[in-house]
């Protein structure tokens, strides 16, 4: 910006010295051309404009400075007046930026780099009101989805544990499986409320950073051990490769969350029967995890959406893997705070995260 100022300001003051300047020679000029065809003329006293004639002649010195000192502050009014021009032109155009029309903000040739940055702006505005409008839409939808869901298996608790009140003389066999089947409905029901929850922290949450040190290790030697169960369920293998002790500075509890969103993500779209592998590797500048697992490729639209809030990677609500779509979406705005950042490649059936943090 500092730059786009000193070249404005050269440019009005090229423009103002070759004005001024084609203006007193003009003037030089006309003096001489005037001269030159009042003498062709011959004057006897009396005629109407002798008089002012006459007082010209006598102060033609006078008359040219006085000439040049009316142009000289014409032109300087003219041309100071300019950057206010200018600025009225930028505050008349930061309305449209705005504005939901399509048309490009259009300045002087002079305001051409103030031109490109607001109709950057224009375009990221537009994007930005596009993808909230867009994340408000699947939040909505996602919203109407769960509310149906929830009748399902609620309903299903109810069918069962009425069965088993009313039924006096069932089978032990057949109570177990009674018992089972509501246990399942249960724990699908309390998922699907803890995705409302979700959603509601989301909105409501300010994120902030509390760092502290931690050794990242055994921090994630306990997420994998806690997800033992969940690994058992697809007969999943994690092998976690670190150097003892890594140590860094974060939000405990906030990058914790990453590395869960992750791990859980991992498992939810991973082959059954394989390797989940986690690697963490760090330099005098930077600590690199790395969650792979194979699984059905990711198509490269939606990983370019992956990120997004309410964005989910299988739209089916019948299934048991993915969340609200806020998991990933958390982990990036986390992840940033810190300073660092994430990304996902997907290829030959191979899906990988990685996270890069700062040396805080």
């Amino acid at each position: 910006m500092k730059n786009f100022k000193r070249s404005l300001f050269i440019s009005i003051l090229v423009k103002f010295i070759i004005t001024v300047s084609i203006s007193f020679i003009l003037t030089f000029i006309l003096l001489i051309l005037g001269e030159k065809v009042s003498r062709l003329f011959v004057w006897y006293g009396n005629e109407p404009l002798y008089p002012i004639y006459s007082l010209i002649a006598n102060n033609v010195f006078f008359f040219f400075v006085f000439a040049l000192i009316v142009e000289f502050i014409v032109i300087f009014i003219y041309y100071w007046s300019k950057p206010l021009g200018y600025l009225e032109e930028i505050v008349k155009a930061t309305e449209n930026i705005y504005d939901s029309k399509d048309e490009y903000i259009q300045l002087s040739t002079e305001l051409v780099e103030v031109e490109n940055k607001m109709n950057q702006i224009k375009i990221n505005v537009e994007r930005n009101q596009r993808i909230a409008k867009e994340a408000e839409q699947r939040k909505n939808d996602l919203i109407v989805y769960l509310a149906h869901d929830l009748k399902t298996p609620l309903t299903s608790v109810i069918g069962y544990l009425t069965l088993l009140r009313d039924e006096g003389q069932i089978s032990r066999e057949l109570q177990e499986k009674y018992i089972s089947i509501a246990l399942q409905k249960s724990e699908r029901l309390e998922n699907l409320i803890n995705e409302f929850f979700e959603i509601t922290r989301f909105n409501l949450s300010n994120l902030s950073l509390e760092l502290s040190r931690v050794n990242l290790t055994r921090m994630m030697e306990q997420i994998t051990f806690e997800f033992q169960p969940m690994f058992l369920e697809k007969n999943l293998k994690c092998n976690l490769l670190a150097e003892p002790n890594i140590m860094i500075k974060c939000d405990v509890d906030k990058i914790q969350r990453v590395f869960d969103n992750l791990l859980r993500n991992a498992i939810n779209y991973s082959f059954e029967d394989d390797i989940i592998e986690v690697s963490v590797t760090q330099n005098s500048k930077e600590t690199r995890l790395k969650f792979r697992n194979h699984g059905n490729t990711i198509p490269e639209e939606k990983l370019n959406r992956i990120f997004e809030q309410f964005y989910r990677l299988d739209t089916s609500r019948g299934t048991k893997s993915g969340g609200a779509g806020l998991g990933l979406a958390i982990a990036k705005e986390i992840v940033e705070l810190h300073h660092g950042s994430i990304t996902v490649f997907s290829e030959d059936e191979v899906i990988e995260f990685e996270v890069i943090l700062p040396i805080l």
